[in-house]
């Protein structure tokens, strides 16, 4: 995977940076250049691989089940849209989209669940989402934050969102309660004609 090579090259530049002498040997520096730049594009691909180019024309709800498609051989995922929910700006449809897809990668990674349902109701205040599994579980207090809870809630904040982590029913698995403000007041948006 790109982002494997990425962290492979890194540390071969740690090891010539900490080889390289106060004086600098100059096929390590072009060296050194070269992999620098090579990074960067590499970087860049991955930004753009990331974004997920169609959910704009074909939103959100659509977006998610193909995700649960795409997944449906590794994890049971169902989700419930309640009646009434209405398309939303894409900003926040990205950003919901990506914290589903982390949350589902992390169960996948480092849960023993079989089941993800995601829940998704629009209320006169705000949009709620809810995401949970049958997994083992963790207390949000006691877990080390790895990169993964903390890409979700920095999206959640992103979207001047709350949100509540919590041990699901039968203290199996995790919960995660997502409230969106209806109100357009988001930093990453130019639009204020709503």
């Amino acid at each position: 995977m790109i982002h494997d090579d990425i962290g492979n090259r890194l540390n071969i530049l740690s090891l010539w940076l900490n080889n390289l002498d106060t004086k600098g040997d100059e096929i390590i520096k072009k060296n050194i250049y070269s992999q620098m730049s090579s990074l960067i594009d590499a970087a860049r691909s991955i930004s753009h691989s990331l974004y997920p180019v169609n959910l704009e024309s074909v939103g959100l709800v659509l977006y998610v089940e193909e995700l649960i498609a795409n997944l449906s051989h590794k994890i049971n995922i169902s989700m419930q849209v309640m009646p009434g929910y209405e398309k939303k700006d894409l900003f926040i449809e990205v950003q919901l989209y990506r914290i589903i897809q982390e949350f589902t990668t992390n169960v996948i990674k480092h849960s023993t669940a079989t089941d993800v349902w995601i829940y998704i109701k629009d209320y006169t205040q705000n949009m709620t989402v809810v995401i949970s599994d049958n997994g083992q579980g963790f207390i949000y207090e006691e877990v080390k934050k790895g990169m993964g809870i903390k890409n979700i809630e920095s999206r959640i904040k992103s979207m001047n969102a709350t949100h509540k982590w919590k041990k699901s029913f039968s203290n199996k698995g995790s919960r995660l309660i997502i409230k969106i403000p209806k109100q357009n007041e988001f930093p990453n948006q130019n639009s204020t004609d709503r």
